[in-house]
């Protein structure tokens, strides 16, 4: 079954993940969707100093909004937000130095900046694909601990700040590479078998499109949504999948391309007219399992998941 949810998805991919994929979507695109100020409005990007979250940044800072990037390298931060300031000329741009894969951290910086800030739109974009099973220095592993984990006490840690503003949003950048897997909640940290960082992404990646489900099913006064950016030429594909890179790099699409969506579905008043929960490609609602392929979870799965969690964040909250 995982040999034919892997074929399906590929010959899938490469005729709508592709740049020609988003070139003939982008045909029924309605410009003006992205034609908003957002003065006043504050958007929060974590992994934002390279790739698909940059580019998101910069499309916000353009139109006016107040732009939090949440990075985990200072020098690449400071620079990203040196060239989104000079290029927008919006000089409400800040930065703040986080490790998404320390749940410590991710609450400690969370709760700080409640205090602090007001949050119209959490867009989870960090993201990390290790190719070796390594563990953070709370003895997860690596790729769990930033993808999911981090993804879950962030949004769950600003649910309270995102609750008293106009128009709440969250938005997580996912992958279509999650239609190949299904939830396993018997291995949540890839420690049984041989390890392949691929898979332990997507299977991440399958979980953080449960959560937004979850969430949105929870917590009626917010929107989430999820994403699948298509397969875009950022560093992190060059230095996680250099053998994909190497023989799709002229199919690929461009960051900017990669990030329409997230923008979209983080500004556009025509985004909060879809549902709630949903997982979306080039600005459509799309499937989230591929067909006839056995992919999705039973309930009791699911809560697991969020048990399992919920457990996680607890144990780390200072």
């Amino acid at each position: 079954m995982s040999f034919y949810r892997n074929a399906v998805w590929f010959v899938k991919g490469l005729h709508e993940y592709t740049k020609s994929g988003y070139e003939a979507a982008a045909k029924h695109f309605v410009p003006a969707d992205l034609d908003v100020n957002l003065s006043g409005r504050s958007f929060m990007i974590t992994g934002a100093n390279s790739g698909i979250g940059k580019a998101t940044a910069q499309e916000i800072a353009n139109r006016g909004g107040i732009v939090h990037l949440v990075c985990r390298n200072k020098g690449r931060a400071d620079a990203a937000k040196d060239e989104i300031v000079v290029r927008s000329k919006n000089e409400n741009v800040h930065v703040h130095i986080v490790d998404m894969s320390s749940a410590k951290q991710v609450w400690e910086f969370a709760q700080n900046f409640s205090q602090s800030n007001s949050l119209h739109v959490l867009i989870n974009n960090a993201g990390c694909m290790v190719n070796q099973r390594e563990l953070t220095e709370d003895g997860l592993e690596k790729n769990f601990a930033t993808n999911t984990l981090g993804t879950y006490i962030l949004t769950t840690a600003l649910i309270p700040a995102l609750r008293k503003v106009e128009d709440p949003r969250v938005v997580t950048v996912s992958s279509g590479g999650m239609l190949t897997q299904r939830l396993n909640m018997d291995d949540l940290q890839c420690e049984k078998g041989t390890f392949d960082g691929t898979m332990a992404y997507a299977q991440n990646k399958r979980q953080q499109v449960i959560l937004t489900e979850r969430w949105a099913a929870q917590h009626r006064d917010i929107h989430f949504s999820s994403m699948h950016p298509g397969w875009a030429d950022t560093p992190a594909v060059q230095s996680s999948m250099s053998s994909f890179h190497a023989k799709m790099q002229s199919k690929l699409r461009t960051e900017a391309m990669g990030a329409d969506t997230v923008v979209w579905l983080a500004v556009s008043p025509a985004a909060v007219k879809q549902p709630s929960g949903l997982f979306f490609q080039d600005r459509r609602a799309v499937p989230t399992h591929l067909p006839l392929s056995w992919s999705r979870a039973t309930p009791q799965e699911e809560e697991k998941l969020l048990a399992a969690l919920e457990e996680f964040a607890l144990k780390f909250k200072p």
